[in-house]
């Protein structure tokens, strides 16, 4: 039934985005653990906005809140995670996550410096027979509308290291897309916040851009 849902829910979000009528939802993870969940306030509706107005989009212009084992994240094509610290999946949160996923859903998780350690041991809850894979830049999340030839841009500096854009590949197709040592939320937020450089605020929110569009044409 949930699997049923969900793909219908696709199909209509889909359509809505298509004909510009219908508005689609899309939510932020809040999970347990005591990490910062809520972290990259201004991130999410600046993201909006933007895919609003450059792919014409219809997404609500605020997005909901999701807990991880809510019967309500089967509601939202696209569910972003982020934050800095602890992360914790109960049994049951893994196995909401779990079908939700394996039933057409998409998790991005953002690390905002200090998820890393922690998000990889809570997947493997979640897909203990899979491992995270690094996305060739010829993957079709880097060239939407955006070409990004070199793959997932570097938005913030932490260690020197290069960003890395990471996938969970489930029966072929990628249901959790993991950002890593890039900070691509932090570019996604107001320009006071972090004060960036135009450009680097530009590429976060063009790569976000081709996130939204790959979820949205190609989860079912």
């Amino acid at each position: 039934m949930r699997v049923r849902f969900i793909i219908l829910l696709f199909l209509l979000c889909v359509a809505g985005v298509a004909i510009g009528q219908i508005p689609v939802k899309i939510a932020k993870l809040k999970y347990q653990g005591g990490g910062d969940w809520y972290a990259n306030k201004t991130a999410l509706p600046n993201l909006i906005e933007f895919c609003n107005r450059e792919l014409n989009m219809t997404i609500a212009a605020e997005e909901d809140v999701v807990e991880t084992g809510s019967r309500d994240i089967f509601l939202y094509p696209y569910v972003y995670m982020t934050g800095h610290g602890n992360v914790v999946f109960t049994d049951a949160d893994a196995s909401n996550l779990r079908k939700y996923l394996t039933g057409g859903g998409f998790l991005h998780i953002d690390d905002n410096y200090g998820l890393d350690k922690f998000i990889r041991i809570e997947l493997k809850k979640v897909f203990p027979e899979l491992e995270l894979v690094d996305l060739p830049h010829d993957h079709p999340i880097y060239h939407q509308k955006f070409d990004f030839p070199k793959g997932l841009p570097k938005i913030h500096e932490h260690d020197g290291k290069p960003s890395q854009g990471l996938g969970l590949i489930y029966q072929g197709r990628l249901v959790v897309y993991y950002t890593f040592e890039c900070d691509l939320g932090n570019g996604w937020e107001d320009q006071r916040i972090h004060n960036d450089p135009e450009e680097k605020r530009l590429q976060a929110l063009r790569m976000g851009a081709n996130i939204i569009a790959y979820c949205f044409t190609n989860s079912l």
